[in-house]
């Protein structure tokens, strides 16, 4: 572990160079070499297109077990494009803790992976989905990642430039499953898309596509994402706060910050996750329960995930987990994500016993200084409207959500009585409101 004032070093960097040793490629004990796709009709789990791309014809394949997509886990981080959220890592270790069923419960969760090969069998483009079964509304596919665990900026994931080709392809294939009869195993009710960029060009052209096909698409606006754009200086960031906000950090710098009672401490190897776990459990649980909510970590799935997603992200190089103590005793705790110039900070947790020391506004101000250090581009908080956010100079970016249903009968009753559901409510909504201002 290591600990200091401001000298920090690359999260994971020598754990990350001993996996690299055992495998250049950088997942371990993953084979090296992917086993030949079984040749399929029209009719089974793949489905050709004469998209082209440089005259090449694509296809789908519908991968429905980790097993089988294990081999292409390094294919599928080349095409996440460093984002964290839509790494291999994350999102298998989601299904293995999400994928079933919780006790007692009648919920049926299949893995619903789409891979777009060309005809080299060169995987070009991925959909990283599963489905859901529910009674009221069939079979729904969602992104892996979805749900309490909140991931952001999903997308379909494609080699850059052939966005319009793969995701033409992923439209064949659904129309085609979407009018299937009941007995096709990949058939499906409804596409239910969030946790992406209102510009994510992947996911915006899928749907485009699909619309030209004939089926339903209804788009509303998602959560705010937020990120700071980070100078080369962390005078040149002080320069962007409003007068009275640069004076009280550099006051909170001089007087606690650079002093002997902060110390910053950084996880840098396996032996120091589970202390770091621990804190930030404990501290994030305080800090909720404080204000009368549960807490992330009252769900027993959220916390195992967590355990072995943070471990294989150290491993991988993209953790950034760290807590800082005042006069020796954990006060805040950062736990961050990183990939591709951008620093993702995904939870955290303060003492509210010790609020008077301002804690948050303490490690934040750390967060962004090593940031700059390291030479992050962005400091992206993700989703949430919080005023603190653009107090230190964020910027919102949009998300969308989706809901797509295809041109068959059951399908588009479902989806329009939900469409009619969600006007009612927003009426409702809104007369309440009013109700109130007149009164």
């Amino acid at each position: 572990m290591w600990t200091g004032r401001f000298r920090w070093s690359p999260t994971g960097a020598h754990c990350a160079q001993e996996l690299k040793d055992k495998n250049p490629n950088g997942h371990q004990d993953r084979p090296h070499s992917r086993p030949p796709l079984p040749t399929r009709e029209r009719g089974d789990n793949a489905w050709a297109t004469n998209t082209s791309y440089h005259t090449k014809i694509m296809h789908v394949h519908r991968f429905s077990s980790l097993d089988e997509l294990e081999p292409y886990a390094h294919d599928w981080d080349r095409l996440s494009n460093g984002v964290p959220f839509r790494s291999w890592a994350w999102s298998s270790i989601w299904w293995k803790h999400y994928g079933a069923a919780p006790t007692g419960s009648r919920r049926v969760s299949q893995l619903y992976v789409l891979a777009v090969f060309d005809n080299d069998e060169q995987l070009v483009g991925l959909a990283p989905w599963y489905t859901d079964y529910s009674a009221g509304q069939g079979l729904v596919v969602r992104w892996l990642g979805s749900g309490e665990v909140c991931s952001d900026y999903l997308a379909v994931l494609c080699v850059p430039g052939t966005e319009e080709q793969v995701t033409a392809t992923l439209a064949d294939f659904l129309t085609e499953k979407g009018l299937a009869d009941a007995n096709d195993p990949d058939r499906w009710d409804l596409l239910e898309l969030t946790g992406f960029d209102a510009q994510e060009r992947s996911v915006l052209s899928l749907a485009d596509q699909l619309v030209e096909r004939g089926n339903s698409v209804h788009r509303r606006p998602g959560p705010n994402c937020w990120h700071i754009p980070l100078p080369t200086t962390w005078d040149d960031y002080l320069k962007t706060l409003s007068k009275n906000h640069r004076s009280l950090i550099r006051r909170l710098c001089r007087r606690v910050l650079d002093t002997d009672r902060v110390r910053i401490r950084m996880v840098e190897s396996l032996e120091d996750l589970p202390q770091a776990l621990a804190i930030l459990i404990d501290l994030h649980q305080k800090r909720w329960q404080d204000r009368g909510e549960p807490g992330c970590f009252a769900s027993p799935r959220f916390e195992a995930f967590h355990r072995e997603v943070s471990a294989a992200l150290l491993l991988g190089g993209q953790l950034a987990l760290c807590w800082l103590e005042l006069d020796g005793t954990p006060v805040a705790v950062e736990y961050g994500v990183r990939g591709a110039g951008v620093f993702y900070g995904y939870q955290a947790g303060i003492d509210p016993d010790r609020r008077a020391d301002e804690p948050g506004r303490l490690l934040h101000a750390a967060m962004l200084r090593w940031g700059i250090q390291q030479g992050f581009l962005w400091y992206d908080l993700l989703r949430g409207d919080e005023p603190y956010k653009a107090h230190w100079r964020a910027e919102s970016r949009p998300s969308l959500e989706l809901r797509i249903a295809p041109d068959r009968l059951s399908a588009q009753l479902r989806h329009n009585l939900w469409l009619t559901g969600s006007r009612v409510k927003r009426w409702m909504k809104s007369h309440l409101v009013a109700s109130g201002k007149d009164h």
